[in-house]
C-alpha cells in the first residue's frame, strides 16, 4: 500500500511503525521507496535516524544491505544489561507476599496475565535465541501459551500448543507417552500432525520447570516430527531433589527455597545470566 504526500516527520513515524510490525524480515528498499514515493536515498537517510534511536533505546538493531536488491531488516534486541534488569524486576514480583499456595505451589497467574510482564519474559528469551534459526516456538497448555505467544511475536514465527488430551478440532494427532519428572507417572501428550513440518527448528518454552518431565516429553515430540530442537527456555526453575530429565535448558529465574510456614520464596536469576 502506497503512502503519498507525507511530510518527512510523518514518514519517519509511519516508517518506524512499518519496521516494528515486521521484525526479522528482509524488506526490499525499492518496495519501501515505492511505498512512500520518495527516492531510495531519502529512505536511507530515514534509516540513519531510526537505527540510532532503536539502538539508543534498546528497541532493536536495524541492518541495511547494499546492492540493486538491497534491503533492510529490523531485529528486536535488548542489551544484556537490560535483559538482566527486567529479570530482576520479575524476581521482585515473585517475592511478593501471599504468593505461596497450599502444598508449596507458587501463584503465577497474575504475573503471566499481565502484558508488560509477558513482554519482558518474551524479550529475555528472544534475546537468547535471536542469532539462531528458529522456525517454530512450542509450549504445552495452558500457562505456557502466553509466554510462547510473546516469544513468537518477537521472533516473528508461529507457535504450536501441545495438549495432554486430544481435541477433535486438532484433526489427526501424534501422541507420545512421557515420564513425569516429579511424580514418576507415565502420562500422555499430543500435537496436531499439521503443527510441524519435517526439518523445522523448534524452540521449546514453558512457564515452570521442576523435574522437566513435561519438557522431556515435548523433546520427544520434536524428534517424532523429524524436527530439530534449537533450545529449551523456561520462565521459572523450581527446586527439585534428584536428577532432572533435561539438563540442557535456560531459565530466567530460579527458586532456591520455598518456606511454606513463613510464606517466603528465595529467588535468584536463572542460568541465562550465569555467563553475563
Amino acid at each position: 500500500k502506497r503512502v503519498i504526500n507525507m511530510k518527512r516527520n510523518e514518514r519517519l513515524v509511519d516508517f518506524t511503525n512499518f519496521l516494528l510490525n515486521r521484525p526479522n524480515r528482509m524488506l526490499n528498499l525499492n518496495e519501501i521507496s515505492k511505498r512512500y514515493e520518495v527516492a531510495k536515498s531519502s529512505i536511507s537517510e530515514d534509516l540513519v535516524f531510526i537505527k540510532r534511536v532503536f539502538e539508543d533505546q534498546n528497541i532493536g538493531i536495524v541492518e541495511t544491505f547494499p546492492g540493486s536488491l538491497g534491503g533492510v531488516r529490523f531485529t528486536p534486541y535488548i542489551s544484556d544489561e537490560v535483559s538482566r534488569d527486567r529479570a530482576l524486576e520479575l524476581a521482585d514480583l515473585l517475592r511478593e507476599e501471599n504468593r505461596i499456595l497450599p502444598g508449596g505451589y507458587i501463584y503465577l497467574s497474575d504475573i503471566l496475565g499481565h502484558p508488560s510482564n509477558l513482554k519482558k519474559i518474551g524479550q529475555i528469551i528472544a534475546h537468547e535465541y535471536c542469532d539462531k534459526q528458529i522456525d517454530v516456538v512450542m509450549t504445552i497448555a495452558t500457562k505456557g501459551i502466553p509466554i510462547a505467544q510473546s516469544v513468537a511475536e518477537i521472533l516473528d514465527v508461529p507457535f504450536v500448543i501441545v495438549r495432554r488430551d486430544p481435541k477433535v478440532t486438532e484433526g489427526a494427532t501424534l501422541n507420545v507417552n512421557y515420564m513425569s519428572g516429579s511424580s514418576s507417572r507415565v502420562e500422555n501428550m499430543t500435537l496436531s500432525k499439521r503443527s510441524l513440518s519435517i526439518g523445522q527448528s523448534v524452540l521449546i518454552v514453558d512457564d515452570f520447570m521442576k523435574g522437566a518431565g513435561t519438557i522431556n516429553g515435548m523433546k520427544s515430540l520434536v524428534h517424532e516430527f523429524d524436527c530439530f530442537l534449537s533450545g529449551v527456555a523456561v520462565f521459572l526453575e523450581g527446586p527439585f531433589k534428584g536428577e532432572r530429565l533435561v539438563d540442557d535448558y535456560k531459565s530466567i529465574l530460579k527458586v532456591d527455597q520455598i518456606d511454606v510456614a513463613q510464606r517466603t520464596i528465595e529467588v535468584e536469576l536463572g542460568n541465562i545470566f550465569e555467563e553475563k
